[in-house]
């Protein structure tokens, strides 16, 4: 697939429009009205995917010594949290930031967001693990080690957390499964100690939920981050995820988070008529690019039985070249959620509407990554 330079180079600025001097990324528009001028943790994990995807390391580097500085700033908060386990939703790591001060934002909110820590965990191990060098000083090695027992201390792997939504608290298989991703990838650079049974305490959370986001919700776009980027389910498991996902969450301009969403419900009962969320459509594209990336079939066991099978080595290529095919088909979703050059956070229900937080920096992120990929 040809990409054109200009598509690219559009959503690219669409994005570069939205970071402050610091570094961050604000998570829409600085004149926006909705409170998405601040600076999220996770908002900009994701949005700096698309600087990583084009090999823009300078941009790469900035955003997470940013990242890195909030945490630097605020230490002696999150140690105490480490010493004497949080009890209240303030004494955990802040989710939203001041871009400029790093101040953290204390109106009432969701800020229980466990995933947002897995995530920063995950990235910084991934980037010092490719040779970009993000731990530089001896305090952020320390702050690194104060996040692994900050996580310790909640008890991730049972912490009931306001999740990737930032809504009412419930485990989630979205935060424990980036928690156990951003541990498993920091612990392969050495630069902190992590016992082992942190990791399996999560690992056995996450068969005992998955393919369940939570208690109350059988499927959630959240669980989609699993597969990509934080790559923490095995592909039977994952595939079964975005079975799930297309079955009951797809919808023509985007993906539903979950059913019963009462977030830009466009029905006034606040039921059956959930938002459609445009980065949705971006993410499946990338996730199936990543499924044609590995020639599989579900009856092989072994490594050998490609070798020695002429028909499973026949089906998995048949395989890879469907995945392909809807990775494509994603795409071109993708494309139709467009408005006016700018992608939308997502569209009222069955309609052609979008909300206000256009673009999001998080969707403009997924659709360029899927994109490239796309082109490979």
């Amino acid at each position: 697939m040809i990409i054109s330079e200009d598509i690219l180079e559009k959503h690219l600025d669409n994005i570069r429009a939205l970071q402050s001097s610091s570094g961050l990324f604000l998570a829409s528009r600085s004149d926006v009205s909705t409170g998405y001028n601040k600076a999220w943790l996770r908002d900009n994990f994701y949005t700096c995917l698309a600087f990583e995807e084009i090999g823009d390391l300078e941009t790469v580097k900035k955003v997470w010594q940013a990242l890195i500085a909030i945490f630097v700033k605020h230490k002696n908060k999150i140690s105490w949290a480490v010493k004497n386990k949080p009890y209240n939703t303030f004494q955990y790591i802040h989710a939203r930031y001041n871009p400029e001060t790093f101040e953290e934002f204390w109106e009432e909110w969701g800020n229980k967001q466990n995933d947002a820590v897995g995530a920063i965990l995950f990235k910084i191990g991934d980037l010092q693990q490719k040779g970009l060098k993000i731990i530089e000083t001896e305090e952020q090695k320390e702050i690194l080690q104060i996040l692994v027992d900050y996580l310790k201390s909640i008890e991730y792997w049972h912490d009931p957390d306001n999740g990737v939504w930032e809504e009412y608290e419930e485990v989630h298989a979205s935060s424990v499964g980036a928690c156990v991703a951003g541990l498993k990838s920091i612990a392969k650079t050495g630069l902190v100690q992590i016992p082992l049974h942190l990791i399996e305490k999560g690992e056995e959370a996450l068969q005992k939920i998955l393919p369940r986001e939570s208690k109350s919700k059988f499927t959630d776009l959240a669980l989609l981050s699993l597969i990509y980027p934080f790559n923490v389910v095995p592909e039977k498991m994952a595939r079964e995820i975005v079975r799930h996902i297309e079955y009951h969450l797809e919808k023509d301009r985007g993906v539903i988070r979950y059913k019963n969403d009462r977030y830009y419900n466009k029905n006034e009962d606040e039921v059956s008529e959930e938002a459609e969320w445009c980065f949705g459509l971006s993410w499946l594209s990338i996730i199936y690019n990543q499924f044609a990336g590995k020639i599989t079939h579900p009856n092989r066991t072994s490594m050998h039985d490609s070798a020695e099978s002429p028909l499973l080595l026949r089906e998995g290529q048949e395989e890879n070249k469907n995945d392909k095919e809807k990775a494509h088909e994603y795409l071109e979703k993708s494309f139709k959620t467009i408005y006016k050059d700018q992608i939308p956070e997502l569209y009222y229900s069955d309609s052609d509407k979008p909300n206000d937080n256009t673009p999001l920096g998080w969707a403009e992120s997924l659709f360029i990554v899927a994109l490239l990929r796309a082109a490979k």
